[in-house]
């Protein structure tokens, strides 16, 4: 281990600093980086904790994402604890070795800032990145605050690391909402942090010359399709050891994560789902409604990836409408999130009303009046027994309002 830095009871962070401490704690071998706004920070301050002895990793600087990444799939393949960060742009450019990282089972943990994907230039959060790396293979966990941002990659070592796994998993956070915004963060002693990760254990590292391996093999239709779906199998029974990291980690600090986050939902009515710090707003409204006789509730999937069907499923069927918020813009067709939500309540025999609204691209701030909005939409919907707006609609844009997937009689 390396040198200690002692940590406070409470200290005041924002989201990026949260995550990067994550990293000193976990001991992380290398980091590979390009900075992008708004995560440099993460990789920026990694640098520093090595120059400065509280690390013993290497901190790699590369010419672009797509080299920070692969500069990331070399070192876990050689068997190290390895993690970097990015946003936007710098996701996009990563793509390509997202799947190459996973397909070959590497446990990376990449901090994603989301922040909105040119054109225009935006450096401001939205989603766009995040739904872009859906089908990549890697666990997608969404943290909604700073404490959640330190938490969360945390959990994500011990997750990826665990050998009933071996994938590499993603940590979000709402780019400058979270990573910029500066809030009171209870962290753990260096020790008890890097003993709940645990010591990293290699598996089947290049660098042990007494067994040889293959990395980035070319299979063909003899045997590609097999490889898909047993990394398709790894990634669903990933559930399992997610309860259980969450459940150790609750039993450790009292703080509780769960695949599907759910808020006021025993008797809710009308329901909005949401990621990122949308939830925190989303919660604030519904409880205040509640004062007026709204029955309103929240549900967030705190996993993305694998999305937990059952689990939404289950947090929705009794209540009549659902709003889901996506943070991207879908580009002609229904959002990511309401697609995926959908989907899951196709298969309940109580159908709840289910509408779509795109709010907050580039940045735009979402609002506790324009959450209440939403939810009296809702209850407007539910009372009618039908959907009385269209099914997708643009909430807080300016100018004239729009709305598509016009409907007269449910979804």
């Amino acid at each position: 281990m390396a040198e200690k830095m002692e940590l406070n009871e409470i200290e005041v962070w924002d989201g990026n600093y949260a995550a990067s401490q994550a990293l000193r704690q976990a001991q992380v071998d290398v980091v590979a980086a390009y900075p992008i706004t708004p995560s440099t920070p993460i990789v920026e301050s990694y640098g520093a904790y090595v120059a400065n002895g509280y690390v013993d990793g290497e901190f790699v600087m590369v010419e672009s994402e797509h080299a920070a990444m692969s500069g990331c799939v070399g070192a876990a393949a050689a068997g190290g604890r390895v993690a970097t960060a990015t946003s936007s742009q710098g996701f996009m450019l990563m793509i390509e070795v997202l799947y190459q990282a996973s397909g070959m089972r590497l446990p990376i943990v990449l901090t994603v800032v989301n922040r909105a994907v040119a054109s225009p230039l935006n450096v401001r959060g939205d989603h766009g990145d995040m739904y872009a790396g859906r089908d990549s293979g890697w666990v997608q966990i969404d943290a909604f605050n700073a404490q959640e941002a330190y938490d969360l990659t945390l959990c994500a070592f011990k997750i990826g690391e665990d050998m009933d796994v071996r994938l590499p998993v993603m940590v979000h956070q709402d780019g400058f909402v979270t990573s910029h915004t500066a809030q009171n963060v209870k962290p753990l002693q260096d020790d008890v942090a890097y003993n709940f990760i645990g010591k990293y254990q290699p598996y089947e590292e290049m660098l042990d010359f007494t067994k040889a391996v293959t990395y980035g093999a070319q299979t063909e239709e003899d045997w590609h399709y097999e490889h898909k779906a047993k990394q398709h199998k790894a990634l669903m029974d990933s559930r399992d050891v997610i309860d259980r990291v969450f459940a150790e980690y609750k039993e450790l600090t009292g703080r509780e994560y769960n695949r599907v986050e759910k808020y006021f939902m025993d008797d809710a009515e009308v329901a909005i789902v949401a990621l990122g710090s949308a939830v925190e707003t989303a919660r604030y409204a519904a409880e205040e409604l509640r004062k007026e006789g709204i029955k309103a509730g929240v549900v967030a999937p705190r996993c993305f990836r694998p999305f937990a069907f059952d689990g939404i499923r289950e947090a929705l069927e009794n209540v009549k409408a659902v709003s889901t918020l996506d943070r991207s813009c879908p580009m002609g067709a229904m959002g990511t999130l309401f697609n995926e939500v959908s989907a899951a309540l196709y298969t309940t025999e109580k159908r709840p009303l289910v509408s779509n609204y795109i709010y907050g691209l580039g940045g735009r701030d979402f609002s506790v009046a324009e959450a209440k909005r939403i939810f009296k939409e809702q209850k407007a919907h539910a009372d009618a027994g039908h959907l009385t707006t269209p099914i997708q609609q643009f909430s807080g844009l300016r100018g004239p309002k729009l709305g598509f997937f016009e409907t007269k009689r449910g979804n």
